[in-house]
């Protein structure tokens, strides 16, 4: 003990400090999540996430080539639908040529070597704003939404998608979309199942982003409890077991202890998506003077991945090389 022990020798200098320090995540270990929208030479800016846009395939080109220059590991694409292409059952989200579809077929044309991800989902295309059709009672169907979701994440596979992230929070979504992957025979598309997500107020600018908002109601009934540690815990080992390849929590700042638990307790690749309302958070206090962007988003980074991410989905690594390249 003091006087003998002096931690300040362990950081008197930037040297040893760096030395010591959990690392900054490199590019390749940052998915950056996107709006596809379709038409072209279209870039819509996202007013409650600066420096995000909806974009029309080619401008999403245009807007990925730096990134994958720089090391981007990877990017999750997310689809909108006209109001005329919604339906009770959001069909327009497995269309063979739907938006996504044909981006996921550009962007593996053009970056052959970059891992896309495509969101299996149908919020943002179903005329309700939920993730599968409702039943009588005006509950999401559970178990008809399966049928939906192996349709979709069939359809990505087909259209060269590395990776499909069912995110509905469906019970027995993973095993049914391994089951539908591998009868068509799409064995090696790997499942990053949104495994634990929470009903959060965090994402607000996503939903502006997707409109996706639930036109009644809110999705309290099948995304995990904010304070029910157990079940959200129980919810990514069913996901495990059920075949999952990569597990993802989802908000990630506010569930750092929910990610400590889950790298405690599996051996599986282990992903997080930094969530629109925790990047626009920092924006905003940004924008008041209240802070650092830079310092914050550095050290909101090497928080996730001190707490046990192998992988951070964030609209931060659009920005990688102003904001986390030293």
């Amino acid at each position: 003990m003091f006087p003998e022990v002096r931690l300040r020798r362990l950081r008197q200098s930037n040297g040893i400090r760096r030395m010591l320090s959990t690392p900054l995540p490199g590019p390749e270990k940052l998915i950056w999540p996107t709006f596809v929208i379709p038409g072209e030479n279209r870039r819509e800016p996202i007013e409650s996430m600066p420096g995000q846009a909806r974009l029309s395939t080619d401008k999403l080109l245009i807007e990925l080539a730096p990134l994958v220059q720089n090391g981007l590991g990877g990017v999750l694409l997310f689809g909108l639908a006209d109001t005329g292409e919604k339906d009770s059952h959001g069909s327009a989200a497995y269309a063979t040529h739907g938006t996504v579809q044909e981006a996921i077929r550009a962007v593996k044309e053009a970056f052959p070597q970059l891992v896309v991800i495509a969101d299996v989902c149908v919020c943002a295309y179903t005329n309700h704003g939920h993730c599968g059709p409702l039943n009588s009672t005006g509950g999401v169907d559970n178990d008809a939404s399966l049928s939906i979701l192996e349709k979709v994440a069939c359809s990505m596979a087909a259209a060269g998608a590395d990776i499909v992230a069912p995110s509905a929070m469906m019970d027995g979504q993973v095993i049914a979309i391994r089951k539908a992957l591998d009868a068509a025979d799409y064995t090696q598309t790997l499942i990053m199942s949104i495994s634990t997500k929470f009903a959060s107020s965090l994402y607000s600018p996503f939903r502006d982003a997707e409109k996706s908002s639930p036109g009644e109601g809110d999705r309290n009934g099948y995304q995990a409890a904010p304070g029910d540690l157990r079940t959200a815990l129980r919810e990514s080992k069913f996901d495990e077991d059920e075949g999952a390849d990569i597990l993802m929590l989802k908000p990630a700042l506010f569930y750092l202890d929910i990610l400590s638990h889950l790298r405690a307790n599996t051996d599986l690749p282990l992903a997080v998506y930094n969530v629109s309302g925790e990047y626009a958070m920092l924006h905003a206090t940004a924008d008041r003077g209240w802070g650092d962007l830079k310092a914050m988003v550095r050290e909101s980074m090497i928080s996730l991945s001190r707490s046990g991410a192998d992988l951070i989905i964030t609209y931060w690594a659009n920005q990688y090389e102003q904001l986390l390249q030293d």
